[in-house]
């Protein structure tokens, strides 16, 4: 059985928020008050996490579906030096050169 008596949820009286607004809104900020705040620097944006939607959104590469495995490998130090002058690339380089002696087919790039 209803009632027709108003709750308190479609009361149409407020309950008073208990904060001086005028005073909260005449307060002048001064140096002290950003004294813990910490400074917005290039460096802190490149590490801060982006959030799109709420959810934190990877940044950098995307991650390959055949991913290669890390290995230790000795080389000969003129041979390491060789690949290493050619510049950025130089373990896909090698990779190439393994596969090619290895007389396996060659992957495609996708474009």
């Amino acid at each position: 059985m209803t009632t027709n008596k108003p709750s308190a949820m479609t009361s149409k009286r407020r309950k008073p928020i208990g904060s001086d607004l005028k005073k909260v809104d005449a307060y002048v900020l001064s140096p002290k008050d950003y004294e813990e705040i910490p400074e917005l620097t290039d460096e802190w944006f490149r590490h801060a996490t982006l959030y799109v939607g709420g959810v934190p959104v990877s940044r950098g590469r995307p991650k390959s579906k055949n991913l290669k495995r890390p290995v230790s490998l000795r080389l000969d130090p003129d041979v390491l030096a060789h690949f290493r002058r050619s510049g950025r690339g130089w373990q896909g380089r090698i990779n190439a050169v393994l596969r090619k002696a290895a007389k396996l087919p060659e992957k495609r790039k996708k474009a």
